[in-house]
């Protein structure tokens, strides 16, 4: 039997190639290795895990777009689910800079610029504790991976300006609304002055991208230790989440014995800002703040881990 006559059959896609014997299609952004024999280097004060805090605060439209959903979608103005995102900006993330602030440590805040129309005083009251600011996309209403090159260019561009015009400095990072890409991402990322994305999930440290403007970082970000996929996909009680954390902490932190690896842990203020979870939170994040106040992790921020790398002899970084 020819082997291309062997359709895929995939309901939904309308894109899924005939079956060959060919190689698959592939990103061509790195090529596949092996976590195990990579070349070995140590995270600053002699640290092996690298742990970070990825905050994502995000603003949505009012009656039409992509919003997260704590109940069954209405039809819109949908204001269940509208109102509930929103407690997130109001008291949800204030409630979550206090425990930071608290158990003193930094994060990443990875920000929606519609915020600076709608609060920027939020914004504000993160980047006066020196929390790094990630560009996070306009609004987490829309996906940018099916815009033209022109038109995400643009949208990349336009965040990177209005953090900067703000902050008094360009972000280095990027994480896409609802993760989502176009094959074009990565490019654009480097042409648009971002040093590195935290799209992909595909490792436990950092690796470099290719892109037709030189490489780009790829500073790991949980889709398992995520408070989206966790408790609002698989309804995991706060309980769980908090001790998932812990569990995730205490293998890592083993781990690290033989290889240097990094720790993010996503969080969104309108689900972990909830005062049942934040309690939870705060039990998960006490043993990582007493191990940072050890000297036995460094607590950081993507943006720190990306400065890092750079500064490892170029070859270690041709090897990684």
């Amino acid at each position: 039997m020819n082997p291309t006559l062997l359709a895929s059959t995939n309901p939904g896609r309308d894109d899924v190639p005939a079956w060959t014997p060919d190689a698959l299609a592939c990103h061509g952004r790195f090529a596949y290795q092996a976590i195990a024999g990579r070349p070995d280097y140590v995270w600053p004060n002699g640290a092996r895990l690298a742990v970070y805090l990825g905050f994502n605060i995000e603003h949505f439209a009012f009656g039409e777009g992509l919003g997260a959903e704590l109940g069954p979608a209405s039809p819109h103005p949908d204001v269940l689910n509208y109102a509930w995102r929103e407690y997130g900006n109001r008291v949800g993330a204030w409630r979550c800079l206090e425990l930071f602030d608290q158990l003193r440590l930094p994060a990443g805040v990875l920000i929606n610029t519609a915020l600076y129309d709608h609060c920027p005083e939020l914004i504000d009251a993160f980047h006066a504790r020196g929390d790094e600011l990630i560009g996070h996309g306009f609004s987490n209403a829309h996906r940018q991976g099916g815009l033209s090159e022109d038109d995400e260019s643009a949208l990349l561009a336009h965040c990177r300006d209005r953090i900067e015009r703000h902050a008094g400095k360009a972000p280095a990072g990027w994480l896409s609304p609802w993760i989502s890409e176009s094959r074009a991402t990565p490019d654009l990322l480097a042409e648009s002055g971002y040093r590195y994305t935290l799209n992909w999930c595909h490792d436990d440290q950092p690796m470099r991208m290719r892109t037709r403007a030189g490489d780009l970082w790829a500073i790991p970000y949980p889709q398992e230790l995520n408070d989206i996929p966790m408790i609002m996909g698989r309804k995991m009680d706060a309980r769980d989440f908090a001790d998932m954390i812990l569990d995730q902490f205490e293998e890592m932190r083993a781990q690290s014995a033989r290889q240097p690896l990094v720790m993010g842990i996503a969080l969104h203020p309108y689900i972990v800002g909830q005062p049942y979870r934040l309690r939870h939170l705060r039990r998960a994040l006490e043993p990582l703040a007493a191990a940072r106040d050890r000297g036995e992790i460094w607590f950081t921020t993507p943006g720190d881990i990306y400065r890092h790398m750079d500064s490892l002899p170029p070859e270690v970084i041709a090897r990684l």
